[in-house]
């Protein structure tokens, strides 16, 4: 929910009769290390995408990925070059645009006090949704 609110996801906004709003859910996950001790606990906030009509809800889904060999070009250049390379996936998924006016539910247990009636806008794509990304 911090990567969520640092990139800007959304925004509330009211619910009006003609906006219809997808709900979302959390999916938890348990990262373990080598030896099988638990390293610590993910949850992640989702979209239920599978509630989406193409043509209604989206005209098609198309999220921008990166070619292999692009990165393994990058690699090979920062090896060559002796640079050092930082990189963070956690949220990557996070900077794509939308092309599309989504709506979603507020996310159970972040709601936001005193506007709980309002629902999410979504300003940028998360996880689960059928929309068409923008860079």
């Amino acid at each position: 929910m911090d990567s969520m609110m640092r990139n800007q996801v959304r925004e509330l906004v009211n619910l009006l009769p003609q906006l219809i709003s997808i709900r979302n859910k959390w999916v938890f996950k348990i990262k373990c290390q080598a030896d099988g001790m638990i390293d610590k606990f993910k949850a992640r906030s989702v979209v239920k995408g599978f509630t989406q009509i193409e043509g209604v809800d989206y005209e098609k889904s198309f999220s921008h990925v990166v070619r292999i060999s692009s990165i393994h070009l990058l690699l090979v250049l920062v090896a060559y070059l002796d640079l050092e390379l930082i990189q963070d996936v956690k949220t990557t998924f996070l900077n794509g645009g939308l092309e599309e006016e989504i709506y979603m539910d507020q996310t159970l247990g972040f709601l936001s006090k005193g506007q709980e009636n309002k629902i999410c806008r979504l300003k940028r794509s998360i996880y689960g949704l059928n929309s068409q990304t923008v860079s």
